[in-house]
């Protein structure tokens, strides 16, 4: 694995591509349309919708650019076919909070597909650290702002 390597799932691949055609389709279009409205109403030096309409398409074209980078240095994990011995990028694991007895689901994604919100957390956090590796049954601690967790690897899934 490389540096610049963009770790991501088959679904992460695909999301990519869809908003990089979102933006190259409509996005683009949309923005032009409204610079050439703006420019319509007259003297540019002073139009607060040309200025915005203007750094919305410089937004557009540096995502553009970012997403084209990241689809050109995507690595594809095959989580259909991942091992469940051990955690890799693309596993799902439940995790037992061995402080409280909490159990939480993740998967491991690369930091591009990071979402904490719908539990997929990046091979770089901490957590994915120090899980990335580990067969089931392992404890693992991980060091956080406010000390240290210990959570058992309870099941690895794909």
């Amino acid at each position: 694995m490389y540096e610049n390597d963009v770790m991501l799932t088959l679904n992460g691949l695909k999301r990519l591509e869809d908003e990089l055609s979102h933006l190259r389709s409509v996005k683009r279009r949309e923005v032009a349309e409204r610079i050439k409205q703006a420019i319509e109403f007259g003297d540019i030096s002073e139009n607060s919708e040309y200025e915005d309409a203007k750094n919305e398409q410089a937004f557009i074209e540096g995502r553009i650019l970012t997403l084209e980078k990241m689809l050109r240095n995507a690595k594809i994990i095959d989580d259909e076919n991942l091992d469940t011995k051990c955690v890799y990028i693309g596993s799902t694991v439940l995790l037992k909070d061995l402080e409280c007895g909490d159990e939480v689901k993740y998967t491991i994604v690369g930091s591009v597909e990071a979402d904490p919100d719908a539990n997929k957390i990046s091979n770089v956090s901490p957590v994915g650290k120090a899980i990335i590796g580990q067969p089931k049954g392992s404890i693992v601690e991980v060091d956080v702002p406010a000390g240290q967790l210990k959570y058992q690897i309870v099941d690895i899934l794909r």
